[in-house]
């Protein structure tokens, strides 16, 4: 275990009250520890834990290497703890309990904090976010979630399949026609196809527009819910041909105001932004970690 220890005169922001102007000189410690499963930077200060699940072909690695989060959550005091748990846009009974059982007992492995829970992920990533987050609440497990976001992810199932079928006919550009292939093609295997009945999407998607079904969510009603996007249209139109529903953004936008009219808007944010979207090699594309502001995130995990 290698412990890194990173002196710099800090401006911390505290759980609960702390004046944010208040200088702090100690050094902030922690540890970094790899396996196959996870990458975690433990803070030595246990004021919460950030759990994050990568994009789909993605993994712990390519999180860190994208989201710069981890300097100002050891800052806080915050944990971070970045799964290589990928190649999942949903999860069904069974892989919700594993997920479960894996991530209790990393925390109780590692001694992290079980209060300030916030779990978050990346496209597929936040798919699991939310479905693992309404699972843990209804199971009672002793890792309850305080909050959890998702960036620019695919929610409803039953629509990324309905895009996919309209890329196709298009064949527009590469990169849209393999993504477009692949999904239809997985979705006839796992779902059917929904001109043969939609019941298996509602099942498994976290959210279906068409039914306005969010069974998957239910239980996340007293938890903070943040939903990322940059619906830069004239990208997509550029790139991809794609109208403004087709985007994730679209998805999002309906689930945040179904989610504030079901559960109260007080704890229900929708985070639009503009021109942010860029990958680490400085690649342009709104679909990217890089839309989450981490001061603020840090902020809104701390209030």
């Amino acid at each position: 275990m290698r412990t890194l220890i990173i002196i710099l005169a800090l401006i911390v922001i505290s759980c609960k009250g702390q004046n944010k102007e208040d200088i702090q000189t100690e050094k902030p410690v922690s540890d970094e520890i790899t396996t196959s499963d996870i990458e975690l930077i433990k803070s030595e200060k246990q004021n919460g834990l950030l759990i994050l699940f990568p994009c789909f072909p993605c993994d712990a690695k390519n999180t860190f290497s994208e989201f710069k989060i981890s300097e100002i959550s050891i800052k806080n005091g915050f944990s971070v703890l970045a799964m290589n748990f990928n190649q999942h846009l949903f999860l069904n009974k069974s892989e919700k309990q594993k997920l479960a059982e894996q991530l209790e007992k990393i925390v109780l492995e590692n001694n992290l904090s079980k209060e300030n829970i916030f779990i978050g992920g990346f496209s597929s990533g936040g798919n699991v976010s939310l479905l693992i987050s309404d699972y843990l609440v209804a199971s009672k497990s002793k890792i309850q979630p305080k909050g959890v976001f998702v960036v620019d992810s695919p929610i409803d199932l039953l629509a990324l399949y309905k895009t996919a079928q309209k890329n196709l006919k298009m064949e527009f550009s590469e990169p849209s026609i393999q993504e477009a292939t692949w999904i239809k093609s997985f979705f006839d295997k796992e779902f059917g196809n929904p001109e043969n009945g939609i019941e298996n999407y509602e099942k498994y998607s976290p959210f279906t527009l068409e039914t306005q079904n969010i069974e998957n969510l239910k239980n996340l009603k007293n938890l903070k819910i943040r939903f990322y996007t940059e619906p830069d249209l004239k990208w997509w139109q550029e790139n991809r041909k794609n109208d403004y529903e087709d985007l994730n953004a679209y998805y999002l936008k309906n689930l945040s105001d179904k989610l504030k009219t079901e559960f109260g808007s007080e704890n229900i944010e929708l985070i639009e932004t503009e021109n942010k979207g860029y990958r680490a090699n400085g690649e342009r594309h709104p679909h990217s970690w890089t839309i989450v502001n981490e001061k603020d995130l840090m902020k809104w995990m701390t209030e």
